[in-house]
């Protein structure tokens, strides 16, 4: 692979990944509401999640969305309806009443956030669509695949851990605050499951 293929994909999932999203709101508000070590823990089920959809690319998911273009729409409607229900979770539990980053299980803020990355639109798109256009036909595409793949995952885990130890530093505000900074960061993870429904149509 060269450069003039390499640069131009690494442009398109800076892009991308800058864009608000479901991965970003959640992680922001996990790294918030239970501390950085939570979104660190957030952001290896994420990561887990994006190394599941390359395997499925390499084994041929963005034909299989061809075919099956109903089961794209039904990974964009369950992605929306688990975000609602996290939105609704952060409401319930909007008041942080500790500073312990032992406040929730990690076991379960792993798993949300693994599937909260399988049922992401944008993720499924990324390798549906964006990475088979950048694919070399004279090429071996599983090797290309796997290394447009490394460079995406390499780029979340950086924004991502990123927006952990920003929002992490927002903890000690919450918890002085009160629920009422939960409950924002709940209505806006809520925002983002509306308008996941227009920007993935």
């Amino acid at each position: 692979m060269t450069l003039n293929t390499l640069i131009p994909f690494l442009l398109a999932v800076l892009a991308m990944e800058l864009t608000p999203g479901p991965n970003m709101a959640y992680l922001a508000l996990v790294a918030a509401r239970s501390g950085r070590r939570a979104g660190a823990v957030a952001v290896a089920g994420v990561t887990l999640g994006l190394g599941a959809y390359l395997l499925a690319s390499v084994a041929g998911l963005a034909e299989a969305a061809q075919r099956w273009p109903w089961a794209y729409q039904a990974l964009r409607w369950a992605g929306v309806a688990y975000l609602f229900w996290l939105a609704f979770d952060a409401w319930r539990e909007a008041r942080p009443t500790a500073l312990s980053d032992d406040a929730q299980p990690m076991g379960r803020i792993f798993v949300r956030g693994l599937v909260a990355n399988l049922l992401n639109p944008k993720a499924a798109l990324l390798y549906v669509a964006l990475l088979p256009a950048f694919i070399a036909p004279d090429g071996d595409p599983v090797t290309q695949s796997l290394i447009l793949g490394a460079i995406h995952i390499g780029v979340s885990v950086v924004i991502h851990g990123s927006i952990v130890v920003f929002a992490g530093s927002a903890r000690a505000l919450m918890v002085r605050q009160g629920a009422w900074t939960g409950r924002i960061m709940a209505l806006a993870l809520a925002a983002v499951a509306v308008w996941l429904v227009f920007a993935t149509a």
